[in-house]
């Protein structure tokens, strides 16, 4: 469920983009109006912005926006410009061939439905000029390699159905080839976790805590490392609880010294319009604390009010 507050009456496209002109001329940039315009407006209405923009001032907006802002704000409001499945092939693309940092790319591929992943594919693809398979294969390596390739590419079925039968059998192999062996197949675990669907792969996690006395994150800790072990968390977490997995990160960006801002900016920007709603009853269940009071604290100025923007009411 979407955090977006959205007007009630929206103005039109042609109104936004005046306003946002006026809110760019002078001395300096009125922050504020740019931010009560663009936080207040769902994916469809920010395309139909963009489009008018250019129409009317003969500008690409996001090129605007980058000279206007700085910053982190300027990070958050770009990311917030593009619709959901553009917005993960840039985090994708930038993750795997500018900065590197792969948990990123990981997170994206290991948390979308098949559905929203075969779509990503076409989008980056379209964008880049450059298949998604072909980045992963140039920039990733090992096991971690094998499972975001699996993932993206093996069909799953997106319903609540399971086989209870096959969850048990699933149960028993990945303990086999994990905790009860002396090394570990990581074969079998990229074919498990990316052969099944999210239902599914929640009973075979279910399975395998009757069985065994834990979950299989623990499993998964204990037998795998690195960017591999942070692919198969994602996958079992999103299968069993996603707004919790993405309550945990959002806990994590924000905990001890310092704030993974990239983090933040990115959790909150990208489930704001999906499940934002979901995660911030998970965060303030098991964090006692509200997720509006935790950013509140974390972050400052139009920076804060931005995501504060997104975040919705404080509940």
């Amino acid at each position: 469920m979407s955090t977006v507050i959205l007007p009630p009456v929206p103005p039109s496209p042609k109104e936004d983009a005046m306003q946002l002109h006026r809110a760019f001329k002078g001395f300096g940039c009125d922050t504020t109006a740019v931010i009560n315009i663009l936080a207040h407006r769902d994916a469809a209405q920010r395309a139909y912005l963009q489009q008018e923009y250019r129409s009317m001032f003969y500008e690409d907006l996001l090129k605007r926006l980058s000279s206007e802002l700085s910053g982190k704000l300027e990070n958050a409001v770009l990311l917030w410009m593009h619709d959901p499945a553009g917005r993960d092939a840039v985090i994708l693309r930038q993750s795997l061939t500018v900065t590197k940092a792969l948990e990123a790319a990981t997170e994206v591929i290991c948390s979308r439905t098949p559905a929203q992943l075969q779509f990503l594919r076409q989008i980056y693809h379209a964008k880049f000029g450059i298949f998604l398979d072909h980045d992963i294969e140039r920039n990733t390596s090992g096991d971690h390699k094998k499972i975001l390739l699996a993932y993206l590419n093996t069909p799953r079925h997106e319903g609540p159905e399971t086989n209870r039968e096959m969850a048990e059998n699933d149960a028993v192999v990945l303990y086999r080839a994990g905790e009860k062996k002396l090394g570990t197949d990581e074969k079998i675990f990229v074919q498990i976790f990316s052969g099944h669907s999210a239902a599914q792969l929640a009973a075979i996690n279910q399975f395998y805590k009757t069985k065994y006395g834990h979950p299989l994150t623990k499993a998964i800790k204990n037998e795998t490392s690195g960017h591999f072990a942070h692919a198969l968390l994602t996958i079992v977490q999103c299968a069993e609880n996603p707004a919790r997995y993405f309550a945990k990160v959002l806990r994590k960006a924000m905990k001890g010294l310092g704030t993974d801002d990239t983090k933040l900016i990115r959790v909150i920007v990208t489930r704001s319009e999906i499940d934002l709603h979901y995660i911030k009853a998970e965060y303030l269940k098991k964090y006692k604390k509200t997720l509006n009071d935790a950013v509140h604290s974390e972050t400052s100025g139009n920076y804060r009010a931005f995501l504060l923007a997104l975040l919705g009411q404080n509940q």
